[in-house]
């Protein structure tokens, strides 16, 4: 087995004035009425995307915890072929990819995965669904460069 070592601390730890409004945003968008199933799925998908070992572990760690089944867990990469997600949560998975390939096409969030959110969750719902996928691409981002380690970490430990 390779042996990873991180490069550094991860930068928000060590100006720890940054992690306190970073982790305002993450309790405010738990607070607004999307399912915290969703987007802890939206936040698995989103750190899948992106190669983050840390989150992707802590996020399945947190899912599992929460009553998560594993056919649900092994499928998130493959959502769209799985039959075990609700259509509520393919809406917020598919703007999860979208928002966080977001060079990978011309348009970057499409009208059709915009339609199908709307469809199920409101302005506010939206929000918070773009507001748990930036925190994530940016907390993913913070990882991947400094090559956090997966663990036992889990969000109460930040």
């Amino acid at each position: 087995m390779k042996t990873i070592q991180a490069r550094m601390k991860n930068p928000a730890m060590l100006i720890p004035e940054a992690m306190q409004p970073l982790m305002s945003v993450v309790a405010a968008v738990r607070k607004s009425g999307v399912p915290q199933r969703t987007l802890d799925l939206v936040h698995l998908r989103a750190s899948q995307i992106n190669g983050c070992s840390l989150c992707v572990d802590m996020g399945s760690r947190e899912l599992k915890k929460a009553g998560e089944t594993d056919d649900r867990l092994f499928a998130v990469a493959a959502w769209r072929e799985a039959p075990y997600f609700t259509e509520a949560e393919r809406a917020a998975l598919a703007l999860a990819e979208a928002v966080t390939r977001l060079s990978d096409r011309s348009d970057p969030v499409p009208e059709e995965i915009w339609k199908e959110a709307i469809l199920y969750y409101d302005e506010k719902a939206l929000a918070a669904l773009i507001l748990c996928i930036a925190t994530t691409n940016f907390f993913n981002r913070l990882n991947a460069t400094t090559k956090q380690m997966a663990g036992e970490q889990s969000w109460s430990d930040r």
